[in-house]
């Protein structure tokens, strides 16, 4: 069981706002509304609340992903790259470690000039993110180059405004409204924490799910409304695409409700972090959904390798391409506020929500327990779902860098074909451990061991037994050919 949390905001936004109406309505006449009137200003506060957090959240992915995609991508080599975090940008380096309290900061400062005078970059070299330093420009003690993000809203909100001239300019404009306010919306049912959440109906995985599959249908809608053909194409790709991976993506999520017995999401969370279950991860219970939830989500949110509907080089920008300025900045930020949902739904769904790893063996040890207890006490259980949830951010941004773009004929028959089996047989072995596993106490030790341990050796068996020379058949040929070099005086010689 997951230590108690003091970080009550729920609790705290209900006792203040009944406080405030019990001395104001309370005394007056209508004091009989000032029951629901105090609780529809607390919901209404901690959508508010939601909404703040949120914005700060997404803050996270989006500096990762300046920072390390940039790091991945150095094709000078991770020796390069790995002493870019110590030396910086132009040979430049910001002794931040001066100005921590008591001379702690001393030993930090001896080992970064070891590293300085031992492995620092030569400034003759080209720097990664070096043009305007972006990758310098900010807050240098901490998150350095946050503050390009607030510049480029800035660039967004001022730049003007120019939408095609036969274009249907209400569902052109409307568009990215829809896609907006959708993945906004569907924050109101992923909790951050046991107490900070802003709606939680007995349905919120379904709700939220229905939401989560309106955006795409402004996706479709910009796309045909820009009357543009690149942008047509790319509205048709993410269509398909959205369709073939929608179907596997609700059943793996099915299977998780099965599998937990109930559909709603703090509950799912709960499930795996009640002592009376163990403390059991769904990772760990269901692996395979844990891979198809994760791949369907990457589809979904359009990412590399399945970003074919806005695919630079050949739709321009896809579906985006008509649109400019603060709307252009909406459907960006759309897409990490995206991101961000399948990284936070799959913390909860897989990785235990706001439980830290092996917290109850951590609180159960000998001697050191009760230091970990307090800990765990006195940090609020938000700050490990977010941390989570940016670790899973992370592995978005190492498969953008590591893997291509597909096309979308292989896209469309990978979710088709595989995905979609593999999804029924997850719910399938979902219905049997609900059923003929799950007794309603401690899950046995030997379950999510031995389903573990099946999963790493099918992975092994599918990577180690790869046929090469059939891929070397699917392989699209082609041809080579030599031309002689032309000439100013090669006619005049043949003449």
């Amino acid at each position: 069981m997951a230590a108690q949390d003091w970080f009550d905001v729920r609790g705290a936004v209900a006792w203040f706002t009944e406080q405030t109406m019990d001395k104001t309505i309370g005394m007056t006449r209508f004091w009989e509304q000032k029951y629901w009137l105090s609780n529809f200003a607390a919901e209404f506060a901690m959508a508010g609340i939601i909404f703040v957090v949120t914005m700060l959240a997404v803050l996270g992915p989006v500096w990762m992903e300046r920072k390390l995609i940039a790091r991945l991508m150095d094709h000078r080599g991770s020796t390069i790259a790995i002493r870019s975090l110590w030396t910086g940008e132009g040979n430049i380096r910001v002794e931040w470690w001066k100005s921590l309290p008591f001379g702690i900061g001393v030993p930090i400062g001896w080992i970064n000039g070891f590293l300085w005078n031992n492995f620092g970059n030569d400034s003759e070299n080209p720097k990664v993110a070096q043009v305007g330093n972006r990758s310098y420009a900010g807050w240098w003690w901490a998150l350095p180059g946050m503050i390009n993000n607030f510049a480029d809203f800035t660039k967004f909100a001022i730049k003007e405004h120019m939408p095609p001239r036969d274009a249907d300019q209400v569902t052109y404009e409307v568009a990215p409204f829809i896609i907006i306010s959708t993945t906004l919306l569907v924050f109101a049912f992923i909790p951050y924490g046991p107490s900070l959440y802003a709606a939680n109906p007995d349905l919120s995985l379904v709700y939220m799910m229905a939401i989560f599959g309106i955006a795409p249908l402004g996706v479709f809608f910009a796309g045909w409304a820009s009357n543009n053909k690149y942008t047509l194409i790319g509205g048709m790709r993410s269509a398909a695409q959205l369709t073939a991976y929608e179907i596997p993506l609700l059943i793996t999520v099915l299977s998780i409700a099965v599998l937990c017995g109930t559909l709603n999401i703090i509950e799912i969370a709960e499930f795996q972090m009640n002592g009376d279950q163990g403390s059991v991860w769904n990772l760990f219970l269901m692996p395979l959904g844990a891979a198809l939830f994760l791949i369907t989500m990457i589809a979904e949110v359009e990412r590399t390798p399945f970003d074919m509907p806005e695919a630079e080089a050949e739709l321009v920008e896809g579906w985006w391409t008509e649109y400019g300025g603060m709307r252009w900045g909406l459907l960006f930020a759309s897409e990490y506020l995206r991101a961000l949902a399948a990284c936070l739904l799959f913390s909860i769904f897989f990785l235990g929500g706001w439980e830290f790893p092996f917290e109850d063996a951590l609180i159960s040890a000998p001697f050191v327990g009760g230091i970990f207890e307090i800990i765990f006490q006195i940090i609020p259980h938000s700050v490990w779902l977010l941390v989570k949830a940016w670790m899973v951010f992370g592995f978005f941004i190492w498969v953008r860098a590591s893997l291509h773009r597909v096309r979308t004929d292989q896209i469309l028959e990978f979710g088709w074909r595989y995905l979609l089996p593999l999804s029924v047989i997850q719910l399938g072995l979902s219905i049997w451990l609900r059923l003929g596993v799950y007794d309603g106490g401690p899950w046995p030790f030997v379950i999510p061991a031995l389903i573990t341990v099946v999963a790493i050796l099918l992975f092994v068996v599918l990577v180690l037994d790869e046929d090469k020379e059939a891929l070397a058949e699917q392989r699209r040929p082609y041809h080579v050919s030599e031309i002689d070099k032309a000439s100013p005086g090669a006619r005049i010689m043949e003449d």
